[in-house]
């Protein structure tokens, strides 16, 4: 299959600029169109590995981002996101637009992918040894996401866990890790070789960019597995490494307020997040410096049933 990486810039613009890209990511197929520079060099620069999809094949979401044809595009210009001709939420700065794509098809997802059990989390795998990595903004969890895949983790997901309701396995969906403010310099620094793209600023959560997920992350994007352990980590200045036991109903409990459509599944849902708790090591992370969490994690032994 053909990757974005064999493209052209110049072919990339006319096929968002006409009838779109489609690009595979994971289970999904998506179909862009745009007629923003950014959104072009942007998929180019954090798509590079990925493989398209010729604008014949079915696609799950057809996701379009741009500026309004009004006199609105030349006076603090705004980009509106898409997807299946509905605009989900209020336009955005312009210079936002590669933020507001990797947003927006987290929204798609998020609510429209209910064949999944979806918890906001990072996933990666080692080994044969998948964690889920739950936290809420603030915690550290992507920044130790990145860290992990820079050091041969492999990226499931930066931002939500996808579960197969009748088997348990994780699917993968590795698109561009997430970063915020000072975590995207501290992952330059960390992570040699990185494909960081640009940043936008001013959003509602600070300065963000996205770094590219690393090609061996992306050529396994269709390999599931057992999930392993779930551990909740938790940046603290100055502190030393932690790793505590935490029990099952407390996981559990910390899961469901986590899980974005647990409650539509009804008893499905919950029984699936039982199945997750028990299957797996439960655990909390404390860190100070990246080389210890990731030392931390790298102890981590599988279940004896994993």
């Amino acid at each position: 299959m053909k990757t974005i990486s064999q493209l052209s810039q110049t072919t990339i613009r006319d096929h968002l600029n006409g009838s779109g890209l489609g690009l595979c990511s994971g289970p999904f197929n998506i179909l862009i169109t745009s007629s923003l520079p950014a959104i072009a060099s942007g998929i180019q620069t954090l798509y590079a590995n990925f493989p398209y999809t010729d604008s014949s094949d079915f696609f799950d979401f057809h996701v379009n981002i741009d500026t309004p044809k009004t006199i609105r595009r030349w006076y603090r210009p705004k980009v509106y996101f898409s997807v299946d001709g509905k605009r989900p939420f209020k336009p955005l700065p312009k210079n936002h637009a590669l933020a507001v794509l990797e947003w927006g098809l987290n929204w798609c997802i998020a609510n429209q992918a209910h064949q999944y059990l979806m918890i906001h989390s990072a996933v990666v795998e080692k080994n044969g040894i998948a964690c889920i990595l739950p936290g809420p903004p603030g915690s550290g969890k992507s920044t130790l996401c990145a860290a992990l895949v820079a050091n041969g983790w492999r990226l499931f997901s930066d931002e939500m866990a996808l579960i197969e309701i009748e088997s348990g396995l994780l699917v993968p969906n590795p698109r561009p890790i997430s970063l915020k403010n000072q975590s995207i310099e501290i992952i330059k620094n960390y992570w040699d070789g990185a494909t960081i793209g640009p940043k936008s600023y001013g959003t509602d959560k600070g300065t963000v960019a996205h770094v590219a997920p690393p090609v061996a992350s992306v050529l396994r994007q269709f390999d599931k597995c057992l999930p392993a352990h779930v551990v909740f980590p938790k940046y603290m200045a100055e502190s030393p490494v932690t790793v505590k036991p935490l029990s099952k109903s407390q996981t559990l409990i910390q899961l469901v307020e986590s899980c974005f459509n647990h409650n539509g599944l009804g008893k499905t849902g919950f029984i699936g997040l039982s199945d997750v708790v028990d299957r797996c090591g439960c655990h909390t992370l404390t860190y100070s410096r990246l080389d210890e969490g990731i030392h931390a994690m790298e102890q981590l032994k599988a279940p004896p049933h994993v």
